[in-house]
């Protein structure tokens, strides 16, 4: 009996090496395989880190926050800011203003025009000498809106114990609007 025949050859297997375009990773195909849908493959574009982002986007908001703190503490609001301000600083110690509203008013002047009469009192009722800081009168429409502000500086900036100081001031170029009149220290 002749010999069996050689079993038929088997097909060789060449594995050819595919380096991915985005890294290192080497996948191994067989040369009678098309690539497989399910091999590793990196995105089209890398994807977003959101961590990364945010982190970022935190600092920034930091940095941006605690310079604008910084510029209201150096400097202040702007005026534009819409927040209520205080008109008047708080009542100094010791210092007693008396401005009766019957010696505050409007009088006419001989051309026509109108100016308004500020009098009244500063006194030292404290027993040390204290330094007098300017006043501010503030006029004020209808609407209890301010028309009008004026500074006033005292003629005496320090007055001794049972000091007192007169103030008579005549403001001119006052708004026709103005109805009521207000009067405290000037804030620094």
């Amino acid at each position: 009996m002749p010999p069996p025949p050689p079993p038929p050859p088997r097909p060789r297997r060449v594995q050819s090496a595919v380096t991915s375009y985005y890294d290192d990773t080497t996948t191994a195909h067989y040369a009678d395989e098309a690539p497989s849908s399910f091999d590793f493959a990196p995105p089209f574009r890398p994807r977003r880190n959101w961590t990364k982002i945010g982190t970022y986007a935190a600092g920034i908001f930091a940095v941006v926050t605690l310079g604008l703190a910084g510029a209201i503490a150096w400097g202040g609001l702007p005026d534009w800011v819409p927040i209520p301000r205080a008109t008047f600083q708080q009542a100094q110690p010791d210092l007693q203003l008396d401005f009766p509203r019957n010696r505050q008013d409007r009088k006419p002047l001989p051309d026509g025009t109108e100016f308004f009469s500020v009098s009244g009192t500063i006194s030292n009722i404290g027993s040390q000498a204290r330094y007098v800081p300017s006043l501010l009168v503030v006029l004020r429409d209808q609407r209890d809106r301010i028309v009008y502000e004026k500074e006033i500086v005292p003629p005496k900036r320090k007055l001794a114990p049972g000091e007192t100081v007169t103030i008579n001031e005549a403001l001119t170029d006052i708004p026709k609007a103005a109805a009521s009149a207000e009067i405290g220290w000037k804030p620094d």
